[in-house]
């Protein structure tokens, strides 16, 4: 039995803002699965980074210990001419600085190549992984959502790599650093500093409360605002055909108003983190010099670790606001890796087999046994039902919209596995048969014949990419489209354009068809290849698509009667069964369906 909607999970909940606290866990669990498998491949150099950043700051922290030094020891020794204890120290305070600055810029430059590993690791996996996940998938998931995955989500994980990891790693580690550095310098300074810490600690939590949901709402609107200037773009000839530009506009500036009010909120919190705590440090600040200034009065402790416990507790909070940005990057990053994670998560709901039956030499002779298929929503497209075409056939499905001929054609392509039932090329179960020998037996040819960005020469190779330049003219001429290649500017080597925009309908479907006679399959599909074009076009797509049909089992979807006629065999379907299966003439002598389809269209044509 095939599997139909299995791997969804991530897709139907990705756009929630509000989650249970199982599904948060869940998620949680995900994205730190994903996140531990970036990191195994550079974990060592990682080691080497962290190692390297801990001297660096452990030299950063030492200067206002050496300070206090200098003022207390070493320059009253100095009055008394003994300079060797401030050249010491400043000699000390020197080196500590070149040396963390030095280590900084090290870290710096190779925590930033390991970023870039890992981010191009996770990039190659999204884009990898949703090539290989099943039509299924891609017919449920819109082309601006996956868009959105691979631009925006990933530009905030980049963001966090690129400066927040760093900051974070830095900022703690000389966090931890100065606290020791108190607490060996000045008890009493050390715990004014910690007291201070648990109006902070109440502040920080509010904030991370407060900016976790509504950092999920920043990336659900970014999304939104992404699907939409995609779908509008992919889509800009319905858009103008249906003047629905207008429309378009006032949705566009609704999801940016959304945009910049989500945003807005999460500035709100800063304007009031950043302020509190600044005051919260200038308050330890100043009660440590309040308490140091008594005690130097009173002769317990000299003016430099005054100065020195002040120079710490200044420090102490100096990476906060770091922390409360990178904090910001995280919060965008995390949203954004439970969106990758779950598309990461989704699996192909067609798996090729473990151990494929070879597919030596097919003869294209297709049968179905007790074949049923449903989508994942349980409604049945194709009840169950039997059919035998033998290697060599053309035949052609006919019904209303919605009948299930184009099913039927995807499970042959096999895009979908029957739900129900087996369907077998040369006896050979579909599912037993490699991915690779398949696509190599089986060819579609889409209405939509798209061409992609390049030569027409690349176009037509891409059913043969070792093909020769001589097979490619052979094929063009095959299917009658090698003369207008030849009208073109650059010939085999003009370059289409963008889906083909240089070349009209009719011809761009040649130049598919020149792609499928050159690919050689066993089994040839044309799922409505002719529905987009004239009467003269589809006039001169004939010539060809007689050549390409010759000596190979076809399938024909199409609308048009004209293009029906060269078939050997006609099924007409209805409601996911095959209600006729004939000769096309005898279907037409007949009085079904297919006859009176055939009577409505010759008396259209007078």
């Amino acid at each position: 039995m095939a599997r139909h909607g299995g791997g969804m999970r991530g897709v139907e909940n990705e756009d929630q803002i509000e989650l249970t606290k199982e599904q948060q866990k869940e998620v949680r669990a995900r994205s730190l699965k994903l996140l531990f498998s970036l990191i195994r491949p550079v974990k060592l150099r990682l080691v080497l980074s962290f190692v390297v950043v801990i001297v660096s700051q452990a030299f950063r922290v030492v200067g206002p210990m050496l300070i206090a030094f200098a003022i207390d020891t070493a320059l009253p020794a100095a009055i008394k001419n003994d300079m060797t204890p401030l050249w010491l120290s400043v000699g000390a305070y020197l080196f500590a600085a070149v040396a963390t600055g030095s280590l900084i810029s090290f870290f710096l430059r190779f925590a930033a190549k390991v970023n870039q590993d890992v981010l191009f690791d996770l990039r190659n996996r999204v884009f990898v992984h949703t090539q290989k996940l099943s039509l299924e998938f891609h017919e449920k998931y819109t082309s601006g959502r996956v868009i959105a995955r691979q631009t925006s989500d990933l530009d905030a994980i980049k963001e966090l790599l690129d400066s927040g990891s760093s900051e974070l790693i830095a900022g703690v580690l000389y966090m931890i650093f100065t606290a020791v550095a108190l607490v060996l310098l000045d008890l009493p300074s050390f715990a004014i500093l910690m007291l201070s810490l648990i109006p902070l600690a109440f502040l920080t939590r509010w904030f991370q409360k407060n900016t976790r949901l509504n950092y999920r709402k920043t990336r659900v609107a970014s999304a939104k605002l992404i699907i939409q200037f995609v779908e509008t773009m992919t889509g800009i000839r319905a858009v103008k055909a249906f003047r629905k530009e207008k429309r378009n506009q006032e949705v566009y500036q609704e999801l940016t108003e959304e945009y910049r009010k989500v945003n807005a909120k999460v500035i709100q919190l800063f304007g009031i983190y950043d302020p509190g705590l600044i005051s919260i440090a200038r308050v330890a600040v100043a009660m440590i010099l309040l308490v140091g200034g008594l005690r130097v009065i009173d002769g317990s402790i000299g003016i430099g670790v005054v100065t020195a416990a002040i120079l710490y507790s200044r420090r102490f909070y100096d990476p906060m606001e770091g922390l409360a940005m990178f904090y910001n990057a995280y919060q965008s990053a995390s949203s954004a890796l439970e969106k990758i994670s779950g598309v990461l998560e989704e699996e192909p709901t067609v798996e090729e087999a473990a151990n494929p039956t070879p597919l030596t030499e097919p003869k294209g002779h297709l049968e179905f046994k007790d074949v049923e298929f449903h989508y994942s929503n349980g409604i049945t497209v194709l009840k169950p039902f039997n059919l035998n075409i033998p290697a060599g056939q053309t035949v052609a499905l006919v019904g209303t919209t919605g009948a299930g001929k184009s099913t039927l054609a995807k499970l042959v392509s096999r895009f979908y596995d029957p739900t129900h039932g087996n369907l077998e090329l040369d006896e050979i179960d579909l599912r037993q048969i490699s991915d690779v020998e398949l696509r190599r037996a089986i060819v579609m040819v889409t209405q939509e014949a798209y061409l992609f960005s390049g030569t027409v020469a690349e176009n037509i190779a891409l059913g043969k990419p070792d093909s020769t330049e001589d097979q490619i003219i052979e094929a063009a001429k095959a299917v009658g489209v090698h003369e207008f290649i030849m009208s073109m500017p650059e010939g085999y080597n003009t370059d289409v354009a963008k889906r083909g925009g240089r070349v009209s309908a009719g011809q761009r479907q040649l130049i598919s068809f020149a792609r499928a006679f050159i690919a050689d399959p066993a089994v040839l599909i044309l799922d409505e290849a002719t529905a987009s074009l004239d009467i003269p076009s589809e006039r001169m797509v004939q010539h060809g698509l007689k050549t390409l049909l010759n000596g190979r089992t076809s399938i024909i979807i199409a609308h048009r009667l004209s293009t029906i006629s060269i078939a050997d065999r006609v099924l007409v379907m209805e409601h996911g069964e095959v209600i006729e299966d004939d000769t096309p003439a005898k279907l037409i002598a007949g009085s079904g369906k297919f006859a009176k389809m055939h009577k409505a269209w010759r008396d259209s044509l007078i």
